[in-house]
């Protein structure tokens, strides 16, 4: 890099002295202490290569406490947003519903043993069980009371905890408005009958839902019916993260079809399955935390809005006119090129320029006249 030095004048000229070049006599330092300096100066051009520049490292600057606002405080940050689904399914403690036919059972029978005790069994009832009858002494007494109440409360739970368990269908049981399990088992049952039971259907389930609004990647406003493919994998947390499921998986539906744009009617095969790929990578996404599992959603039919289906309606015939129009007008300028090339090459006939433009007109006026009246 070339380096000059510039020297600070020790003088300052007068402007009424003699001109340059004349010997004049010094004048008096405007400062007494003014002495001379080489200063460096880089030139923007450089004649040889020189060392190659250094680059320093970007500087990083801490930002000071209350930078960003104006008032001097400290700007807050968002914080993330974090659903809770609540808590997730487990299987609850359930019996075979032999053990509580068994206690219901056992309960009956310890009444009839009561009754018999405390001499209030009619005589048909001991007759028909084959056991003797027996005089009463005076009605049952704490005692016959108090068995009474065991086997009450034993025959009540062992027959009223049976439930039948099917196929695609689970209970969710709660007690106290605490979460207990899941019973997804099938067949006789015994449940605790002071459980709260919520029955939920597991199954593969299907939902066709009305036309909803939607737009395409123009703006255009659509009507869109879809089908959702879906089924409850978490029973818990679609029934206490949640009040209603199916309608949580309706408006998750209907947020997904307003932020992905929809492929228009006549639009491509691959358009539609991109928008029927983002719909459901979408709504499966919403509905994750409540337990509930999406596994396709398909748009069925896709409309125009009725307040721009009639316009649509004309753009799209006019679109159509407009490709005929070009096709035919490529069908009929390749058959003037054919032709008037067969007539040269063959030497029918020796064209000029003009000559050659006027034949071209001829036979495109021809042409797209016989066009016009074979139809489309």
């Amino acid at each position: 890099m070339t380096t000059t030095t510039s020297h600070v004048p020790e003088h300052v000229p007068d402007p009424g002295g003699p001109a340059d070049g004349a010997a004049g006599p010094r004048p008096v330092r405007l400062i007494h202490t003014e002495s001379t300096t080489e200063i460096p100066l880089h030139l923007l051009f450089r004649d040889a290569p020189g060392p190659a520049p250094v680059r320093l490292p970007p500087a990083v600057v801490a930002r000071r406490p209350g930078a960003g606002r104006p008032d001097g405080g400290e700007r807050p940050r968002p914080a993330a947003v974090r659903v809770d689904p609540g808590p997730a399914e487990r299987p609850a403690r359930v019996l075979p519903g032999a053990a509580g036919v068994f206690a219901g059972v056992c309960g009956a029978a310890g009444c009839l043993a009561t009754s018999w005790w405390a001499g209030v069994l009619p005589p048909l009832a001991a007759e028909a069980l084959g056991v003797p009858a027996r005089a009463g002494a005076g009605g049952p007494g704490p005692a016959q009371w108090a068995a009474y109440a065991g086997a009450g409360v034993l025959g009540l739970f062992g027959f009223g905890g049976l439930a039948r368990g099917r196929t695609g269908r689970a209970w969710v049981l709660g007690l106290f408005g605490r979460y207990r399990g899941t019973v997804r088992r099938t067949g006789l049952l015994w449940v605790n009958p002071l459980l709260l039971r919520r029955r939920v259907d597991v199954r593969l389930r299907h939902w066709r839902g009305e036309p909803v609004p939607a737009a395409d990647r123009s703006g255009v406003a659509l009507r869109v019916t879809v089908l959702v493919v879906w089924r409850v994998r978490d029973t818990a947390r679609a029934t206490l993260g949640v009040e209603d499921h199916e309608g949580y998986l309706r408006a998750c539906v209907e947020a997904a079809l307003l932020r992905v744009p929809m492929a228009g009617p006549g639009a491509g095969r691959e358009a539609a399955e991109a928008a029927q790929d983002a719909l459901t990578r979408l709504v499966a996404a919403d509905t994750e935390a409540v337990g509930v599992e999406v596994f396709a959603v398909r748009p069925v039919r896709v409309e125009y809005a009725p307040e721009v289906a009639a316009a649509m309606h004309r753009r799209r015939i006019a679109a159509l006119d407009a490709q005929h129009r070009a096709s035919v007008l490529g069908s009929v300028v390749d058959s003037v090129e054919d032709t008037v090339t067969r007539l040269t090459m063959r030497g029918l006939v020796e064209l000029d320029d003009y000559e050659r433009k006027a034949l071209v007109k001829d036979l495109t006026v021809a042409f797209c006249a016989g066009r016009g009246e074979a139809g489309p």
